[in-house]
């Protein structure tokens, strides 16, 4: 069961800090992703607890998820990711200044992922180190890019956000184990041209919301409390109304703070959490769907590597072109919360 902590919808109450991009503009020059070929279908989860296609389909909008294989690390999702990130930017590992990598679901408490992703790439002296803020590890990861390239302490940078979170799923709780997945996506961030790149960034959290979605559900944590095996938990209509409040709040920042009208956003790619969620705050927002980046009924909440699966979908089906402006935005335990505009270079 959950933490029973008194938790309602508070991100009104919590002031946003959104900031313009200052100094060398970078943007993302390539983009990869690696999942695992397993996958379960809701028809599968109908055969291992009381749940059916209907009822995940109407509340998630998921119908398939990625699932590793029993022993697979979240390096080699990372590594598979990233190769082809790498790829697609033309970039040589050996060129690389930095690899960061978002994860929820590391392979051990140390040492990190990066670390083990930098010798699989062959790319000594890079410096590397996993970002931890749930869902938002991808989007907080991509601003420390940029901020290394925009103070040229850096110019080639490595973000990978990786998941192996079936290792973390009790396929009793029907609440938790029918929505998410595994998967990895990755992204080359690079010096831009002038007027190119990220624009706008909205970050934060607000720690009074701990106990809405964890892993090792225990007062005092799970390794104090030597929990052989933590379990995602989540207080699901709290984190719905957090989910779509966010959302609507930190595009109107970002967007604001750039000077970009929310009408001229060409894509929305948000975290893959939930359909509905998503759908709501689209409407909200006033963007149509035609807009918005949505795999989720292929790939499941992938936490940190959803909005790079579904921004490397949209850049191979040709749904973003150089000028457009694209929002990136996600949310996650903590709670965090994490948004980028961008002008695609």
């Amino acid at each position: 069961m959950a933490i029973t902590t008194s938790y309602r919808t508070r991100s009104d109450a919590v002031p946003l800090r959104s900031f313009k991009a200052k100094g060398r503009p970078s943007a993302i020059a390539g983009v990869g992703v690696h999942a695992p070929e397993k996958v379960i279908t809701n028809l599968d989860l109908e055969k291992m607890m009381d749940t059916s296609d209907k009822w995940i389909t109407e509340r998630t909008g998921i119908r398939r998820r990625h699932i590793a294989e029993p022993g697979t690390t979240t390096f080699e999702l990372a590594t598979g990711a990233a190769r082809s990130a790498l790829k697609a930017a033309g970039i040589a590992a050996k060129d690389l200044d930095m690899i960061l990598v978002g994860t929820s679901s590391p392979d051990g408490p140390f040492p990190s992922v990066a670390c083990r992703v930098q010798n699989e790439l062959d790319a000594p002296g890079a410096v590397a180190w996993d970002t931890l803020a749930a869902c938002t590890s991808f989007v907080y990861a991509l601003s420390i890019a940029d901020s290394f390239i925009a103070t040229e302490r850096a110019d080639t940078v490595l973000v990978v956000g990786a998941e192996v979170l079936s290792r973390m799923l009790d396929y009793s709780d029907r609440g938790t184990a029918v929505i998410f997945g595994d998967g990895a996506g990755a992204a080359v961030v690079r010096a831009a041209p002038k007027g190119a790149g990220f624009l706008s960034w909205c970050l934060g959290s607000d720690g009074r919301g701990y106990a809405q979605v964890t892993c090792g559900n225990i007062e005092k944590g799970a390794y104090a409390a030597k929990d052989a095996q933590p379990f995602i938990d989540m207080v699901g209509p709290d984190v719905f109304k957090f989910a779509v409040d966010i959302f609507i709040r930190q595009a109107t920042e970002v967007c604001q703070t750039a000077g970009v009208a929310l009408d001229d956003i060409d894509l929305w790619v948000p975290h893959q959490a939930n359909f509905r969620i998503i759908d709501a705050a689209a409407r909200r927002i006033g963007l149509s769907m035609e807009r918005v980046a949505v795999n989720i009924d292929e790939y499941g909440n992938t936490s940190s590597a959803s909005i790079p699966l579904a921004l490397e979908e949209a850049v191979r089906k040709g749904r973003v072109k150089s000028g457009d402006h694209v929002l990136l935005a996600g949310f996650g335990s903590g709670l965090t919360w994490g948004a980028t505009l961008m002008k695609w270079a």
